[in-house]
């Protein structure tokens, strides 16, 4: 579909890869990664055609459409959110007009006409083709589009110009969505949803049917949606078959592979120079000493690229709290005057917050999470009811706009240094590095940041000075991968008690110890992480059944007061897919197997996985092979045999999981 072969790409003096050679086929779902500056948004700006390679060439097959969605920067004014997501469709309201103006010219010839003949055959293939492409369905998939992206109804009919630059950029990709092109050209769509439309668009992409593109510094959302994965690596594009997980497996062992390689080398040239030096102004070794000289010239020398280090920062541990931190009795939270539009947040809300718990709050935009978090770091007022902080409980609040809280004339370094005098230069400059400040950004003054820049930086002072109640409202926004690597590792570490707002799955799944739910005037209280919030959803009778217990950070074995507790609670949340409960268990004594017919099944179990192996490698091969491109048939064959092969995979997985089902119900 699209092909570079040799391509490469400077960005000033800098180059930013090269020898690129890359075919993206009709089914491609890919993940495209790399480090900050090595050229993720170029590359999609050269597929989208808004830039041009510097080297090599880029083909594309006939009829091609394309569609390309930024990080940010679009805007759109007007009409209607409705309106204007209905206008990528122009193409089919023509149409539709053209076979209006085709019926009534029908309705006024003669049926015997030639003239009747050939307006009602041209009338026949347009109809053919507006049903071909759901013509008659476009008010609707306007509708399921902008409500999978958080839009209510009341919002479809407000003008785009009321919208902020987020839900700019959810318009821009709804518009995206809803006009197919065959490959799709996504820059971090995720930056700007919520869980509930990431969730959503992770669905939509699942089953989009065609080509797509994507950058993304959510790890869940890439492992979901993308099964090959393109790396921007030392200079080359680097391809691996899988999601993200895999792509990190396939990365370590290429980077042993590379470190062999260059070790095996680096002996073999420590040889030459030895042999050449000892040798140089020996006449009767003049001949050998010439050959290995040339040897030396010729070598093309392994490279190992500096790699970014990863950072392992000790931040400093609060002072314990008593062992309640917070306490929630009958509250209530609204704004506006009472009975004269008054916009009711949550009412009759109750709940305990104990040391050491890592709560995340999820809910829709707009269902209150932002101002729970504000109720707890008391920056606003209850409307009814009781808050109580605990023994010696000191909160710390991060808000979306904390950079404003930040001193502009002040140098970062020194800024960091102050808070931080046993730390290093190096220490600091590792960590500010994590938080994309690297080189000469770390002398700027604070105040000539962008706001993004300016949050990750109020971020990194929270974290080297914390209170033992951290308050965090959407701390991973503006976090590429690295850095939310060490954002995490380090609240896993931090034996206070936090309190969260994260739009990454991932995170939340790695984090959370419970999940408080919010939406239509309650806070839902569930075990565990977002995986098992989820699955209570979904199972709510299931999950009522089985008591659970939820054991909270270890204590800090240093420090003479409990940092951690383990706390009851129902329902249970049953972990790796194990959702047996006990009337499911009285269930699997009737479905017992004879031990003859096990044992088949459990023999064809372990053919599967077999095939599966030999499947995944097979697919694997044929992905390579159209890395390189011989002919445009063979091409196609290859495109062909990979589709089959993946259908076999499937059929196989589903015959694993059926069977794997039925022995299990039957233990």
């Amino acid at each position: 579909m699209i092909q570079l072969s040799g391509a490469g790409k400077r960005y000033g003096h800098k180059l930013l890869f090269e020898d690129a050679d890359w075919l993206i086929t009709p089914e491609s779902r890919i993940g495209l990664v790399g480090a900050n500056g090595t050229g993720k948004s170029t590359v999609m700006k050269i597929l989208a055609g808004s830039e041009s390679l510097d080297y090599g060439s880029i083909s594309r097959a006939k009829g091609i459409s394309s569609g390309y969605l930024p990080q940010d920067g679009l805007t759109m004014t007007g009409r209607t959110i409705f309106a204007e997501c209905l206008a990528v469709f122009d193409e089919l309201h023509s149409m539709e007009k053209e076979m209006e103006a085709l019926t009534r010219s029908m309705s006024e010839l003669d049926h015997e006409s030639q003239d009747y003949a050939n307006v009602a055959d041209r009338y026949q293939k347009l109809e053919h083709e507006f049903v071909a492409r759901d013509g008659y369905t476009l008010e609707a998939q306007v509708g399921q589009v902008l409500t999978g992206l958080g839009f209510s109804r009341d919002d479809w009919k407000r003008q785009t110009e009321e919208f902020s630059g987020g839900w700019q950029m959810r318009i821009a990709l709804a518009k995206l969505l809803l006009q197919k092109p065959n490959l799709l050209l996504l820059d971090e769509p995720t930056n700007h949803l919520d869980l509930e439309a990431r969730n959503w668009l992770e669905e939509y992409l699942t089953s989009y049917p065609y080509a797509y593109v994507l950058i993304s510094h959510d790890r869940y959302f890439l492992d979901i949606t993308v099964d090959r994965i393109v790396e921007i690596w030392n200079k080359k594009m680097h391809f691996y078959a899988g999601n993200y997980d895999q792509y990190l497996a396939g990365k370590t062992a290429r980077k042993e592979q590379l470190e062999a390689a260059y070790k095996t080398q680096h002996d073999r040239i420590e040889q030459l120079e030895v042999f050449i030096n000892r040798f140089r102004y020996t006449a009767t070794k003049a001949k050998q000493v010439q050959s290995r000289i040339k040897e030396l010239e010729k070598m093309e020398r392994v490279e190992i690229p500096e790699e970014e280090k990863t950072v392992h920062f000790s931040f400093p541990q609060p002072k314990p709290s008593g062992r309640i931190v917070a306490e929630f009795s009958d509250v209530a939270k609204s704004y506006g005057e009472r009975g004269v539009n008054e916009h009711k947040v949550f009412a009759h809300v109750n709940f305990m917050i104990e040391r050491g718990e890592r709560i995340a709050l999820v809910g829709v935009n707009g269902a209150g999470k932002s101002t729970l978090i504000k109720l707890l770091a008391q920056q606003e007022k209850l409307t009814a009811g009781e808050y109580k902080l605990g023994h010696e409980v000191h909160p710390d609040y991060f808000a979306q706009d904390q950079y404003k809280e930040l001193d502009p004339e002040a140098r970062i370094l020194d800024d960091l240094g102050e808070l931080s005098a046993a730390s290093t230069q190096t220490q600091l400059r590792s960590l500010l590095g994590c938080f994309l400040f690297s080189g000469d950004d770390v002398f700027k003054r604070i105040g000539v940041l962008s706001g993004g820049e300016r949050n990750r930086y109020a971020l990194l002072k929270m974290l080297l000075h914390p209170a033992n109640f951290l308050l965090l409202d959407e701390p991973t926004n503006h976090l590429d991968l690295r850095a939310k690597d060490v954002l995490l590792e380090a609240l896993m570490k931090y034996t206070g008690t936090v309190v969260f707002v994260s739009h990454d799955r991932y995170f939340i799944d790695k984090l959370a110890t419970r999940v408080f739910e919010i939406g239509d005037g309650k806070v839902e209280i569930y075990p565990g992480n977002y995986e098992d919030y989820l699955w209570r959803k979904q199972h709510p009778v299931a999950s009522a059944q089985v008591p659970i217990t939820v054991q909270l950070p270890v204590p800090n074995p240093q420090s003479s007061a409990p940092h951690g507790n383990t706390i009851a609670a129902s329902p249970a949340v049953p972990h790796n897919g194990d959702h047996a409960t006990s009337a499911g268990a009285a269930e699997s004594k009737a479905k017992r197997l004879n031990p003859i017919k096990r044992q088949q099944m459990q023999d064809r179990l372990h053919e599967i996985e077999e095939e599966i192996a030999r499947a995944e490698a097979a697919i694997a091969v044929c992905e390579t092979g159209l890395q390189s491109f011989v002919s445009a048939e063979e091409t196609q064959r290859q495109t062909r045999e990979l589709a089959t092969r993946k259908r076999d995979l499937q059929e196989l997985m589903k015959e694993w999981e059926e069977l794997s089902e039925t022995l299990a119900a039957a233990t």
